[in-house]
């Protein structure tokens, strides 16, 4: 398997940093017999080489083809235990879990004191943080314990063990339900994207409030109250009510303003909360309360006490650049976007093993975006085609629909009149193959399919004549996100008045901001 970069082990041992190289060789290095030992030698190996070939580790003589892949699998699982004892690397939930350890240790000691000492410590720990399912296998360990030994501190010792695993039982399927029908949600918006009418509207409410548990908001805990937020943010999205996603989105991030220690336990959520805060920010066109979110969110990450690990850098990186695109495109300020690319690109590469094809690819449709608002349509094709030309990419749908659209729209304004021709035919292909066109994609079509044979005099006519077309769809509940993706209407409102698309879209964020302020005062 030679240059195998999906090979676990090496990208493992590649995304390790030098104090974490440093902590695996002390830790290998315990027992004096390993200093010598085979997954030694592989480690080194696989830490200075620069791809993974098989071939070149069966030179080195250290090890048989037949005993590699057992080799391997000792070596992650060893690299794998040295991470767990890292500092860095632990949160409240491991901490729980190596105490349950201990605790199950001393049990089987037969040690039963000690064992329900660490226990109820450490239930107390599990409770702070709300991990309950930690805490109700606690209970359920001390109930084991207490059947063995009956403690004489408390007469009612049985009694608490049995309410405390009914509450934390009954909170759990709470849980478990709300969590199901957010992650039900998500894939419905994976497989057959947001409702396109009234049927697929109906259908979805009623998929989303047969599912939904009927408990009080108020008495739920921090957790059961996030994954609330997170399904009704889904509902949301998925039935195009902008302002019912910012009015969820905000509660739960308010959520962790009421308990900030929980931002260090969920870091992610914590994340995920303000990316979707700032998605319905744009959705409803408010760039002022937009930077107050995004400057927030970007100073807890900056801060000493935000979580450290790879996952959470990725995440940083792909929710903040992603948003400060955003905003660039909000207020029309596509000049001052382009200084970020060089970064987004560096930091594209470091992360790729973290972030999936599919935000990538979203980072290289908006830097386009970039480039398209500044004229810049050459560099703009240049990353349109990296889209375009990736034959395993897996986005959705309409999102490859407006790429291959402003891709067109870019090569005519380049001039590229010879390859103009062969763009049209091949946009025009695949918007048929399309499922489920909507209006606005049906106008491209018709303009697509005419654009070969407009005349220079008659262009102005004609984009007059297609603003005047989709402007009739621009507040439609199931045809606006068209225009979130691909503002072909400020485009042609550049060509119609011959000013600058960053300056038709800078008049209207100012004008929306003082249209949507009243409405968020009041939800």
């Amino acid at each position: 398997m030679t240059n195998d970069q999906k090979e676990n082990l090496f990208i493992l041992i590649k995304s390790l940093s030098k104090s974490e190289k440093r902590q695996f060789k002390l830790f290998a290095g315990r027992v004096e017999a390993n200093q010598h030992a085979k997954f030694l030698h592989l480690f080194n190996f696989l830490d200075r080489t620069s791809t993974y070939d098989e071939k070149e580790i069966l030179k080195k003589n250290f090890v048989t083809k037949q005993q590699l892949s057992n080799l391997k699998a000792h070596l992650y699982r060893q690299v794998l235990l040295s991470l767990r004892l890292n500092p860095s690397i632990q949160n409240a939930r491991m901490q729980i879990r190596e105490q349950m350890d201990f605790a199950t240790v001393l049990y089987q000691k037969g040690l039963y004191r000690q064992s329900l000492k660490i226990l109820d410590k450490t239930k107390a720990i599990a409770n702070k943080y709300e991990e309950k399912y930690a805490a109700f296998e606690i209970v359920e360990l001390e109930k084991v314990i207490e059947s063995q030994y009956i403690t004489r501190s408390m007469s009612n010792r049985t009694e608490q063990l049995i309410q405390d695993a009914s509450w934390l039982s009954d909170q759990n399927e709470l849980c478990s339900q709300l969590s199901n029908l957010s992650l039900q949600l998500y894939e419905r918006l994976i497989k057959a994207g947001y409702a396109k009418s009234d049927e697929e509207f109906r259908e979805v409410t009623k998929f989303f409030f047969e599912r939904l548990p009927k408990n009080e908001y108020e008495q739920m805990g921090f957790r059961e109250r996030m994954w609330y937020c997170k399904a009704h943010v889904w509902y949301s999205l998925l039935t195009q009510d902008f302002l019912s996603s910012f009015k969820h989105a905000t509660r739960w991030v308010e959520l962790f303003d009421q308990f900030p220690r929980m931002i260090q336990s969920h870091p992610v959520f914590y994340l995920k909360a303000n990316n979707f805060l700032l998605e319905a920010l744009v959705l409803i066109k408010h760039p002022k309360r937009f930077k107050l979110v995004l400057g927030k969110m970007q100073e807890v990450i900056a801060s000493k006490d935000f979580p450290k690990n790879d996952n959470l850098q990725a995440l940083s990186f792909l929710y903040s650049y992603n948003n400060q695109l955003n905003l660039y495109f909000l207020e029309g300020n596509f000049k001052s976007g382009l200084s970020t690319i060089s970064t987004i690109s560096t930091q594209i590469e470091q992360f790729k093993n973290q972030i999936d094809p599919h935000h990538i690819m979203l980072l290289y449709y908006k830097i386009a975006c970039l480039h398209f608002g500044c004229d810049q349509y050459e560099e703009a094709i240049v990353y349109l085609n990296k889209i375009v030309n990736n034959k395993e990419l897996k986005m959705r749908e309409d999102l490859l629909c407006f790429t291959r659209v402003l891709n067109l729209v870019a090569h005519y304004e380049a001039g590229y009149d010879y390859h103009i021709d062969k763009h049209i035919r091949d946009t025009f292909k695949f918007l048929l193959k399309m499922d489920d066109l909507h209006e606005v994609q049906r106008s491209m079509i018709g303009f697509i399919r005419t654009l070969g044979n407009i005349y220079p005099h008659e262009l102005k006519e004609n984009f007059i004549k297609l603003h005047a077309e989709l402007k009739q769809y621009e507040d439609d509940p199931y045809e606006r996100r068209a225009f979130l993706y691909l503002d072909i209407l400020s485009w042609l409102e550049s060509k119609i008045e011959n000013k600058s698309i960053a300056q038709i879209i800078k008049n209207k964020a100012t004008k929306s901001l003082r249209q949507r302020k009243h409405s968020i005062e009041h939800l």
